[in-house]
């Protein structure tokens, strides 16, 4: 009698591809572009759930508690330089989530995490995606040039780290159409082309 492969039988893990920022506030909107910008590009399995939590806070613990892993695209004051993209791991994500803390979302995804795992089921693996921002007070006003530049090497950190963990990644045919994650011109194109225009205006 062959015994059975525990592996092969195992199901895959759940895991959670996140952006959390604010778009009003320049570069704040890192990580909602970026997860933005990796569902563009990028098909995933069905166990792999890609989501825009803007300024959710605690409304993502539900989220959070129906995945085994966790990914986080945010922007994060490392003290480096603007753009400098910054790869946090596990233990250590929440304490960079609330690191010279520049707005509310950061203090709400640091209690994401602990309520979390206060309710039993924080995700086994976490990985924080970090940018340094350069402008954090320009309301309304679109990313700064090195944080946008960024984005897909931030994005290409994304996909390596899903394909380590053995997630099929596939590239979407270039002008393939995608449901956005984003609606009502609060998209990437729309929101920062017309931001940029505003900004040449005055």
């Amino acid at each position: 009698m062959v015994a059975p492969n525990p592996l092969a039988s195992s199901p895959s893990p759940r895991i959670l591809v996140l952006g959390i920022g604010n778009i009003l506030w320049a570069d704040e909107g890192f990580g909602v572009r970026a997860v933005e910008t990796f569902h563009k590009a990028y098909r995933v399995p069905d166990n792999v759930t890609v989501l825009d939590g803007g300024t959710q806070g605690l409304y993502l613990v539900q989220f959070v508690n129906e995945h085994d892993r966790l990914i986080v695209f945010d922007a994060i004051d490392y003290g480096l330089e603007p753009g400098t993209i910054k790869i946090v791991e596990d233990d250590e994500v929440p304490k960079f989530t609330g690191a010279k803390k520049m707005s509310l979302h950061q203090t709400g995804f640091q209690e994401v995490l602990s309520a979390a795992d206060l309710m039993g089921h924080c995700p086994d693996r976490l990985v924080l995606i970090g940018c340094q921002p350069l402008g954090l007070e320009d309301w309304g006003g679109p990313l700064t040039t090195p944080v946008k530049a960024v984005i897909p090497r931030a994005i290409e950190t994304a996909v390596g780290i899903l394909r380590d963990w053995g997630v099929v990644v596939t590239a979407r045919p270039e002008g393939a159409g995608v449901s956005p994650l984003l609606e009502n011109d609060i998209d990437f194109e729309r929101y920062e082309r017309r931001a940029e225009s505003a900004a040449l205006r005055y």
